[in-house]
């Protein structure tokens, strides 16, 4: 593998809780419709929280409020022709809010549901990632970083 040209994808999600269920997105995949938490990658120019709220936002129409970094995950997942792709997913959990802005969702969002963690473990077949469990399963264990945890530095002028 040529070393320089690889790049690991970082990508952000957001768990949201309310009365014990959790906020997800079905979403258009290849290989079907899966399971996710709101979930996208950082843009360049953005901070991870920015991210967070952006993509939680275009996918569920919410306004999301992070909280808590939960985790980082590191993952690996073969992209097809034996290429493997490297994501680094920033998980953070927060509040959102009960009425969605009305705007038009991501064109790959078929819909967004609420499932209570054994609904979400009962599916786990129609999961985008297994990540999308390990992370609630850390929510669900207390998991939590201050915000402060992860430093945005402004970018050095050229």
């Amino acid at each position: 593998m040529d070393t320089q040209l690889w790049a690991p994808h970082v990508t952000v999600a957001a768990i949201v809780e309310h009365g014990q269920q959790f906020l997800l997105v079905e979403e258009r995949t290849p290989h079907g419709p899966r399971l996710n938490q709101p979930a996208g990658h950082l843009e360049p120019g953005e901070t991870l929280l920015e991210a967070v709220v952006r993509e939680t936002l275009e996918e569920t129409g919410q306004v999301f409020t992070p909280q808590a970094l939960v985790g980082v995950y590191v993952a690996q997942f073969e992209r097809g022709h034996g290429v493997p792709a490297t994501y680094v997913r920033f998980t953070y959990c927060g509040t959102a809010s009960h009425d969605p802005v009305p705007r038009k969702l991501d064109p790959d969002i078929l819909r967004t549901v609420w499932l209570s963690a054994d609904a979400v473990r009962a599916q786990a077949s129609r999961h985008r990632t297994p990540l999308v469990l390990r992370c609630i399963e850390d929510y669900l264990a207390g998991r939590r970083y201050p915000l402060e945890f992860v430093q945005s530095h402004p970018a050095a002028p050229r």
